[in-house]
């Protein structure tokens, strides 16, 4: 190592004029110190280059720097190995997913996330390895963000030597330093030493360019082809306006090529730039050219990377961003805006040599309300990955360890649902053996049980082709997959073919079944992979278009698509976009129904189903795969218990009304309400919230299909004071004429509704619940018209009544009205006026 540390030597003593350049030292007096370093430092500054040789100088052992994609590992590691004179693969390494080019003369070994995170999992030592840079943190992808905590977890209980330093333009300085801390001397933890860089980029002039009105960036399809119209017209301006050459950002690969296609007939090359692309391509995209270029790229050049001869950016403002409904099991990537740190990032691409300018697709006026930083993927992607590292590094919760941000619940629940499904975890959430050898395939867990599992029947490259296809973002013509399949075949995608090459040395030889068909296979895999996607055709279909899913969700097909009527698909890909019922199929293949209950019997289920409405039950025997009813015959003698379930669900999905209230089970509980709402405790609750809360009790041991609201109140009743209820509130009181009147307990005080000339008599009015309310006397004429209302009724019979009579005497000639009330008899019938 002598030879190659004598080369790092002579660059740091005599750098490019980087800005990182004058915090070398301080970086290094960290790594020496702390053993863990933050270092925050603009776009453009340098970290990437000068950084790994200033650690690796400080450090016995190899230095390996991750980067988020392959590209700018490759790329990296070809700047540093030509500032040093030599080629990639000596004092300067580089191990990508399909390659790799180091030797024993490596110091620095630039590296994936998913690398390193592999390797820490096969040997947490990582032995011969003194340091880890983390490079573009702040791009906070989930193996990124676990990477960092596992490397935390190594530092305090393996390796208190060993170093790690975390680098970003946009890093949250002191909470990632929070997080990265290292051991103390008396057993407790210090903070990881920050290093702040300021920077001097080059100026950029910020150039807005919105839309024509009328043209959307996004529709439900997807990127409107009039945005993309816009974007192209925006990069044509930026070549007639500014020298050099020019970087535009898309947020996927058929965006790009869209706008490939848009920028014919340019005097300039223009070249795509994107993680599909193989090696020969992107080093073409990263090499100046004789002619002026055009780079049309994703987000790989969004950060870490150098596209030398850069003057000028041109921003779409879109980003692919990872999204998942947990509930219906639809993962995938989605358009987003960016944010106003990934424009800025952006935008300083074409500063890193000289001033240059940022053309923005989009007004001034909509950059204000863009988000300040991107969501940190944990809290939107699918994390069975996660989960599934999680476990076979021994924490299923990730408890103890340094993570920037907590997984969220459900979509650790989901992700471990899917893990025991497939037998990688148990129920516990250790990781089995099984579940090590899914985790040793280098794709995504569900790919991987696909993989092995469905390797016997397809064959293994057969099975391998497919799960490489499914492995990256493919937009199959008409969603038919299988069609993908035979045009990858054709086509020369070296990195899909690389693909299919570590997938096959993963999984053990086999030829599989003679005489499959590739629909039969691709169909098979992708059932295997994804069987909560397994659709079949809905009855009635217009169309032949919409699908149901085992996994609950709708789905339909795209117009014109080869598959339209096929019964069964083998969904593998599909994006539900906000506002819309079912989901657009990407992806697909067909699929038999033996193949479909086989792939997904884990989901096959046989219930009774049992619903309560308007009094009335109905039962069915269904079977189910999944979220698709596959058979439903009618049962006549439904279990009990399961009708007392089905009136809970209708009450809590209707409420109360799903019951047969009787007038004496209305009036009972309005003479519960007024004891509760007059003497409190003991006497219940009877609101509507109350007694849905309570239902299984005040319900319990009824059959539902005999329901008495009225005995089911009563259970609800406290004891002993049930005793006293038609004390405290009669039913009826008995007024002077001998007649049982009922009382209305409906409204704020009780009402006795009575004719006048049955209270005559009567001194005062009745008062219930132990004397605290009186009745509301609602007193009627001869035809049960109101006549006057009081509650006091000593004082109506010497103030009000005297006018009441004489309106009564003239309505009502031939009834008696004396002019002493309280010593009159009462009558139940029209008492006569003496002649």
């Amino acid at each position: 190592m002598r030879e190659g540390d004598e080369r790092l030597r002579r660059l740091l003593a005599a750098p490019p004029d980087l800005p990182v350049a004058g915090g070398l030292a301080e970086v290094v007096d960290a790594v020496r110190s702390r053993g863990a370093v933050v270092v925050q430092a603009p776009p453009g500054s340098g970290k990437t280059t000068l950084v790994p040789p200033a650690v690796a100088l400080a450090v016995d052992g190899r230095v390996v720097v991750t980067q988020p994609r392959r590209i700018a590992a490759r790329a990296a590691a070809r700047r540093l190995a030509d500032l040093l004179g030599e080629p990639v693969g000596e004092t300067i390494g580089c191990t990508v997913r399909g390659e790799s080019r180091t030797s024993a003369a490596t110091r620095v070994e630039m590296v994936t996330t998913g690398i390193l995170l592999r390797r820490l999992q096969r040997d947490p030592d990582l032995p011969g390895v003194a340091a880890v840079v983390l490079d573009e943190v702040h791009e906070r992808q989930v193996d990124a963000d676990l990477t960092l905590a596992l490397l935390v977890d190594v530092r305090r209980h393996l390796r208190e030597d060993f170093v790690v330093v975390a680098m970003s333009a946009t890093i949250e300085a002191e909470r990632t330093a929070s997080r990265l801390g290292g051991p103390g001397g008396t057993g407790g933890t210090n903070p990881a030493a920050v290093v702040t860089v300021p920077g001097a980029l080059h100026p950029v002039s910020r150039h807005w360019h919105g839309p024509p009105p009328g043209v959307l960036p996004r529709d439900e399809r997807g990127v409107t082809p009039a945005f993309l119209d816009h974007v192209a017209a925006t990069v044509r301006r930026a070549l007639a306006e500014q020298p050099g050459d020019v970087l535009a950002f898309l947020p996927g690969v058929g965006e790009v090529a869209d706008v490939v296609r848009r920028l014919g007939g340019l005097d300039a090359d223009v070249l795509e730039l994107h993680g599909r692309l193989d090696a020969r391509d992107q080093d073409r995209a990263l090499t100046p050219g004789p002619r002026r270029r055009v780079v049309v790229a994703t987000s790989v050049a969004e950060s870490s990377l150098t596209v030398p001869g850069v003057r000028s950016v041109v921003d779409a403002g879109l980003a692919r961003r990872p999204q998942t409904d947990h509930r219906r099991g639809l993962a995938g990537l989605v358009t987003v805006r960016v944010s106003r740190a990934a424009a800025d990032q952006r935008a300083g691409r074409a500063g890193r040599e000289a001033p240059g300018a940022a053309y923005r697709c989009w007004s001034e006026a909509d950059h204000a309300h863009l988000a300040d930083h991107p969501d940190p993927e944990i809290l939107t992607a699918d994390l069975t990955s996660f989960a599934l590292e999680l476990a076979t590094w021994g924490s299923p919760d990730g408890e103890g360890l340094a993570l920037l941000d907590a997984p969220p619940a459900p979509a650790m629940d989901a992700a471990r649902a899917v893990l025991r499904s497939i037998g990688a975890v148990d129920d516990a959430g250790a990781v089995t053996e099984r579940g090590r050898r899914v985790a040793r395939v280098p794709t995504d867990p569900r790919l991987a049980r696909a993989l092995l599992d469905g390797a016997g029947v397809v064959g293994s490259r057969r099975a391998a082709e497919v799960v490489a296809l499914l492995s990256e973002d493919v937009r199959a013509p008409g969603g038919d997959l299988v069609a993908a399949l035979r045009a990858a075949r054709r086509g020369r995608d070296a990195t899909w073919r690389a693909a299919v090459r570590r997938l096959v040395g993963a999984v053990a030889d086999a030829p599989g079944e003679p005489g499959l068909t590739d629909d039969q296979a691709v169909g098979l895999v992708v059932a295997l992979a994804h069987p909560a996607r397994i659709a079949r055709l809905r009855p009635g279909s217009a169309g032949g278009t919409s699908y149901a899913t085992v996994g609950g969700t709708g789905a339909v097909l795209p117009p014109g698509s080869a598959l339209v009527g096929t019964p069964w698909l083998a969904i593998a890909d599909a994006d539900r976009r906000p506002g819309q019922r079912d989901a657009l199929v990407r992806s697909a293949a067909p699929v038999d129904e033996d193949t479909a209950l086989e792939a997904a019997a884990a989901l096959w289920a046989e219930d009774d189903v049992v619903t309560w409405r308007s009094g009335r039950v109905t039962a069915r025997r269904v079977t189910r795969l999944g979220g698709i009813e596959l058979t439903s015959t009618a049962v006549h003698d439904p279990d009990p218990a399961a009708v007392a379930l089905a009136v809970a669900d209708a009450l809590r999905r209707d409420g109360l009304d799903v019951l047969r209230w009787s007038e004496a089970a209305v009036a009972l509980r309005q003479r519960m309400a007024f004891l509760h709402r007059t003497l409190g405790d003991p006497w219940p609750d009877v609101s509507d919230d109350a007694l849905l809360a309570t239902a299984t009790r005040w319900l319990d041991g009824t059959d539902p299909r005999r329901l008495d609201v009225t005995q089911a109140l009563r259970r609800l009743l406290p004891w002993p004071q049930a005793a006293r209820l038609d004390e405290l509130a009669p039913e009826r009181v008995t007024v002077p004429s001998g007649s049982p009147v009922r009382v209305d307990y409906g409204g704020d005080q009780p009402v006795l509704a009575v004719r006048l000339q049955e209270v005559f008599g009567w001194a005062a009015t009745p008062r219930l619940a132990d004397g605290r309310v009186p009745l509301l006397l609602h007193l009627l004429s001869p035809a049960r018209r109101p006549a006057a209302v009081t509650a006091d009724l000593a004082s109506f019979w010497a103030s009000g009544y005297p006018q009441v009579r004489a309106e009564l005497r003239g309505r009502y000639p031939k009834h008696a009205w004396p002019e002493d009330p309280l010593s009159a008899p009462p009558s139940r019938g029209p008492a006569r006026r003496p002649r």
